[in-house]
Parts: C-alpha cells; structure tokens; sequence
C-alpha cells in the first residue's frame, strides 16, 4: 500500500516543539471554553467514584503504590472517592476509555489519539513537564550492546527486534516513523519482531538476550542503567528521536465542566512527591490540548496505522 509523501520525521516533531514554545492557556481560560463546549451537550455526567486507568508502561507493586497515592490526593482536591486501575495492555486502556468505563486515563500519546478516534468526547487534560527541557516533551531511543556492531538503523537489519506494543508511541510508532523513512520494513528485514508489552519489559527482554535491539523511552533506558539491567558501558542509545510530546492525562468531556476545573487545578498545583509519581524527571504538570497531538495523528499517517 502505498502512503502520500508527507514532512520528514524531524519536521513533524517541530510542529510539536513550535507549539509548545507558545505560552498554555490558564486553567480559568480552558475551564471557561470546555464550559461553553460542555453546554451543547443534552447532559454532564455525574459521577460518584472517579475511576483512574494508567498506561502499562512499567509494572510494578511500587508503581501501583505510587498512583494510589495519586489517587488519595485527588480525592482530597475534588472531594469524590478515587481508584486506579494499571492496565495489562495498550489496547486495553484504550477500550475503557472508549467504552467509557472509566472516565479519566494516563495515556502514551499514541493510545490517546487511537482512543480519541473512536470516542470524540475525550479530551486532553495536563501532561508533564520535563525537568531539563522545561517542556512537556520526551524521546524514543533505540538501544543496542555496545558491542554489538550496530551503528546505524541500516545495521539491524536481519536482527531481532523489540517493539512495545502498536499503540505505543515512542515504543512503535516513532521509530516505525524512522524504518519508513529509512525504507526499512520490519516485517520483512527483521530476523524477527518481538512486542514486550511495556517499555520495562522491552529492556529486559534486550538484557537476556531475546532480542539484538530494542525501542523504549530514553528516561527507560536511564532507569534500566542505573538499576544495573542494562550496565552502564555494556548498551549504548544508537538511534534517539526529536521530542515527542508527553503522555496527557485524559478525561471524558462528559464530566461537569466543574470536576474538570478542579482537576486542572489540582495537578497544576500538585506537590513534587505527586508530580513525580508520573516522571522523577518532571518539574510539574501543564495544561495541554487536542491540537498539541496532531503531530502524532500525522506520524500515524506516515507509518499507515489505522485505529482498531
């Protein structure tokens, strides 16, 4: 099949970058034109227990305590009992939001825009700011043993590969961007293609030895080398992408324009043991929009996947 000739990965992520040098509106400004949105509808829906679910990223008895914590401060600011769900699969977090059985989730941007897709009332909420670049923006990496004589995308062909999942963002479809634009298909110049499940699995899988290369978050790959799965000077980072914007929090716009406000406000103003509950690197949250993603939608076209 073949795709139309779009902007080269490098300028698709400069949309990105453009628009986030742009001041984010106040949380009074969105609450205020979410509120005239909201009113075109016949109804808000109310809701008695605010349901959480939070991308499988890393799993973790740690990582499951660390949201419960999330939840127990956003109980507190928006006096409504709050549960957290850490979902088994990608796809699997974006059917509770679509099937609205939850109404609020921790994306990877990727999955945000395939859920989006089959249900237009979600909406964007904060997502995080990162600590070095002051925007709220990350990397995809793909990492490799030093010794492995891999130096350039070219050289894993006829390797075995480790993607994430489909509906990963940095772990599939940032680097299936670059195998395109390299003219490299996976399917066929991969020795084999293996999918982890989550970005910590992926770096495990490379440290026993099941696959030649692996695709993950940079801030994985940071982690994987400071826990000693993936000793300093044994993997090296031999591919890392232009920024990517970071996963959003994301609510159902069925909910009161009122909830929405307080949940704004509440992660705006978060103290750091909450804000590093979704990233130790992040300096805070900000608010961000639909638009802010639409360089994903357009790497989605690039790649040629389509939502499920």
């Amino acid at each position: 099949m073949q795709f139309p000739k779009l902007a080269s990965l490098a300028s698709l992520m400069l949309v990105f970058t453009v628009a986030c040098s742009s001041t984010p509106p106040s949380t009074s400004e969105s609450t205020v034109n979410d509120s005239e949105t909201t009113e075109t509808m016949e109804s808000e829906a109310e809701i008695e227990v605010l349901k959480i679910a939070v991308i499988p990223s890393h799993s973790s008895d740690e990582r499951k305590q660390k949201f419960d914590q999330l939840a127990n401060y956003l109980k507190d600011q928006i006096g409504i009992p709050v549960t957290v769900e850490l979902t088994e699969t990608y796809d699997n977090l974006v059917q509770l939001m679509v099937d609205e059985e939850v109404m609020m989730a921790y994306f990877g941007t990727f999955s945000y825009v395939k859920a989006k897709a089959q249900n237009d009332h979600l909406e964007p909420l904060v997502a995080h700011i990162d600590e070095d670049s002051g925007r709220p923006w990350y990397s995809s990496v793909i990492v490799v043993r030093a010794n492995s004589g891999i130096e350039s995308l070219e050289d894993l062909k006829n390797k075995r590969f480790g993607f994430v999942s489909e509906s990963s963002t940095s772990g599939f479809l940032v680097p299936s961007a670059a195998f395109k634009e390299a003219e490299i298909k996976p399917d066929t110049d991969f020795a084999e293609v293996k999918y982890a499940g989550g970005h910590d699995k992926n770096a495990t899988a490379l440290a026993q030895g099941e696959i030649d290369a692996a695709a993950m978050t940079y801030r994985t790959f940071q982690e994987a080398t400071a826990s000693g799965e993936l000793p300093e000077g044994e993997y090296k980072v031999m591919w890392k992408s232009d920024p990517i914007p970071n996963s959003p929090y994301v609510i159902n716009g069925k909910l009161s324009s009122d909830l929405k406000g307080q949940l704004q406000k509440a992660f705006i103003n978060a103290p750091a043991d909450i804000v590093g509950i979704t990233n130790t690197e992040s300096s805070g949250f900000t608010l961000v929009q639909d638009k802010d993603y639409e360089p994903i939608r357009r790497l989605q076209e690039l790649v040629g996947v389509q939502e499920d």
